[in-house]
């Protein structure tokens, strides 16, 4: 059975949209062109399902990554789904941010770590460490907020070569000279590796109903600077 996806990512700089037949990719955008996610990513949709030669009637699934990442990326992402989900009645499935980066080296890289990270700033990384064997991503840890010396440490003690992907590649290999070279283009976020992840969840989840746009929820891992900043100010009053 034909299982027709439509994926997107807008949880860092880079915002992407992709249409999927099951693993097969139709169509694949990506753009980093310094504009707000909320400009971009409906006409990316709308091009998307012109060169494929389909409409939102047609998509069997929609996926987003539901974080972690930038709060209002996130934000867009989620609300966009929710509404493509919610106006055609079809599932939607949110995806982590991290395990879908780790997804960009799926068949490219085997027997090694993969160590997705995305720069939250103040030195410290969203991270999330796999080890990636016989096709396979075996979770060391959950979705996480590390300070660069604590992952360091980590990654010190693995025993098999580490590849990093995500926005804070640059920091990471910078910081940890041991890491393997990624090309380029597998390193920001791309929405065919959500639509993957998407549909190997989908797939193997018995039970569908919880893949509803009410259900669909960002997962932040840290509260925002607006809360933040109210938490500071009421701790000094």
């Amino acid at each position: 059975m034909s299982m027709k996806i439509l994926a997107m990512d807008t949880s860092a700089k880079a915002a992407s949209v992709a249409i999927t037949d099951g693993e097969t990719p139709l169509a694949v955008y990506s753009l980093e062109a310094g504009r707000t996610h909320s400009e971009t990513v409906l006409p990316m949709v709308e091009s998307a399902l012109k060169v494929a030669h389909l409409t939102l009637d047609d998509i069997n699934l929609f996926a987003v990554t539901n974080g972690p990442g930038s709060f209002t990326g996130v934000r867009i992402g989620i609300s966009t789904v929710k509404g493509l989900a919610f106006g055609t009645g079809k599932p939607c499935v949110g995806v982590s941010t991290l395990l879908a980066l780790a997804y960009n080296l799926k068949d490219v890289r085997d027997d090694c770590f993969l160590c997705p990270v995305m720069d939250a700033r103040r030195n410290q990384l969203y991270n999330a460490l796999f080890d990636y064997r016989n096709g396979e991503f075996h979770r060391l840890c959950e979705d996480r907020l590390i300070a660069m010396s604590d992952l360091q440490k980590e990654l010190d003690a693995l025993d098999k070569p580490i590849y990093g992907v995500g926005d804070g590649y640059d920091l990471l290999a910078g910081n940890f000279p041991e890491l393997k070279v990624t090309p380029i283009l597998l390193r920001p976020q791309n929405a065919y590796s959500v639509a993957l992840c998407a549909l190997s969840e989908y797939e193997k989840t018995a039970d569908k109903n919880g893949f509803t746009d009410t259900v669909l929820l960002p997962k932040y891992l840290r509260a925002s600077q607006a809360e933040r900043e109210l938490a500071e100010k009421e701790k000094g009053e």
